[in-house]
């Protein structure tokens, strides 16, 4: 529980700050206590500690400390727009994160190219390949699987932008009431991927969640990735994808999606065949035969499944797919599938982690031997046609759009209730969102300007 967060909304309700103390003192009480009578005493003073911090925010600032200390209100909620849900309001988002990621960077691939890593040339020529994923929400109560997936995830994302993991870092953030025994069990999943890698962790760093201020036992958290790569022509980055490319994919066995889904429907048994390497696997053996320079395009199969995956390619390439249907469902792992068709999970709209190359038809069969000699399956999934549209054709033969839903496919009952659908009224909370980016820019363009003109040259 955020108790400065409610603190916070209650005197934007207009409560009188009695209340405050109040309502906050029995949250505390009963989350933070186990509702033990005899800290009644301490939990109000909590509170009352809160909210005398927090009233203290509320005013007397001058113009320039408002607009410092002050952010864009846009009046949406990460929920109601599906930020993380991997879906169309997702992607809007990112987009913009993105741009204003990108101002002033002189990257070779920025953050608004929106591949799964950036790029950037060094003095010495070389090139750095980097790349974080952020620790999948639900798996905070199972430290090493979430441990073990991130990790993966980060050295996936440098690897399909041609590059070799160097190495890797993490970021922990544990709330004040977590088990300590929590950051162990995360950092040991990290190292598990870490060892069998040979891909060193060597930097990391450890907080609470919102210090004082989160109760709970919410863990949060990040492993971050760095690659080297020499050349440009093998930065396989997804907008180097053309007309006329095959489309390659190998296995997916899933990740920390899927690994949720198996626990968050009792399916534990699942969760094991999400522990493997073969990603890395293969893409190591292509890395190995020098084969970057011959792949137009990688990458995995994650953001909003098939589905996701496919239009962003579509909106970076400008360029329209094909995919084919029973081609597809034969490369996820018959256990995962079984899993998804039984919970009624579209398997094209959800992370299966695979991974998925853009090639010219002329290297398709020796790029597809020398993944499959590596004792990773592969097969040929589509084609990339001109256009700019994702389609895919069925066991009938007949072809339809591979549109992406505005969230994911809903993978656990929660997810399931709060939907897919695109809410009646996104257009006006895309203008909102669009709003709060407006001001954001104008936010960084002052504190710029005034930057500039108070340092000592």
């Amino acid at each position: 529980m955020d108790i400065e967060g409610f603190a916070r909304r209650g005197f934007g309700r207009g409560m009188p700050e009695k209340d405050i103390v109040e309502k906050l003192a029995e949250s505390i009480l009963d989350i933070k206590f186990d509702g033990n009578p005899a800290d009644k005493k301490r939990a109000r003073l909590l509170a009352s500690a809160v909210v005398d911090e927090v009233k203290m925010t509320l005013g007397g600032r001058d113009a320039f400390a408002d607009t410092l200390l002050s952010f864009p209100k846009s009046g949406v909620s990460m929920g109601e727009f599906g930020v993380g849900s991997r879906g169309v309001g997702d992607f809007i988002v990112h987009r913009k994160i993105g741009k204003l990621a990108s101002l002033g960077s002189a990257a070779e691939v920025g953050p608004d190219a929106q591949d799964d890593a950036g790029v950037v040339k060094t003095a010495s020529g070389d090139f750095l390949v980097v790349a974080v994923d952020g620790t999948h929400s639900r798996l905070s109560e199972y430290p090493f699987v979430a441990g073990f997936h991130v990790a993966r995830a980060a050295i996936r994302d440098v690897m399909v932008n041609g590059a070799w993991p160097a190495a890797l870092l993490d970021d922990l953030h544990l709330s004040d009431d977590g088990d300590i025994g929590a950051l162990f069990d995360f950092v040991s999943g990290v190292s598990v991927v870490s060892e069998l890698t040979e891909v060193p962790i060597v930097a990391g760093s450890t907080l609470r969640t919102g210090g004082d201020m989160v109760i709970g036992q919410r863990m949060v958290s990040c492993v971050g990735c760095v690659g080297v790569l020499k050349s440009r022509r093998e930065i396989t980055q997804r907008k180097n994808v053309r007309a006329g490319d095959t489309v390659l994919m190998t296995e997916g066995a899933g990740g920390g999606t899927i690994a949720t889904t198996a626990i968050y429907s009792g399916n534990f048994d699942v969760v094991k065949e999400t522990l493997n390497l073969n990603f890395i696997k293969a893409a190591n053996a292509l890395l190995d035969a020098g084969l970057a320079k011959k792949i137009d395009a990688m990458l995995d199969v994650t953001n909003g499944g098939i589905r996701g995956d496919a239009n962003e390619v579509c909106e970076s390439a400008k360029c329209g797919l094909v995919f084919y249907e029973e081609k597809l469902m034969r490369l996820v792992n018959p256990n995962i599938l079984n899993l998804l068709k039984k919970l009624d999970i579209d398997p094209l709209g959800v992370s299966i982690d695979a991974l998925m190359l853009f090639v010219r038809p002329e290297h398709t069969e020796e790029i597809m031997a020398v993944v499959s000699k590596s004792g990773v399956r592969i097969a040929v999934v589509g084609e990339v046609t001109k256009g700019c549209e994702a389609f895919i054709v069925d066991g009938g033969g007949r072809k339809k759009r591979l549109a992406p839903l505005f969230r994911e496919s809903g993978y656990t009952k929660i997810k399931k209730l709060v939907g897919e659908k695109t809410p009646a009224d996104f257009e006006k909370m895309n203008a909102a969102v669009e709003g709060a980016y407006e001001e954001s820019l104008k936010k960084r363009k002052r504190v710029l300007e005034y930057l500039k003109e108070t340092m000592v040259p």
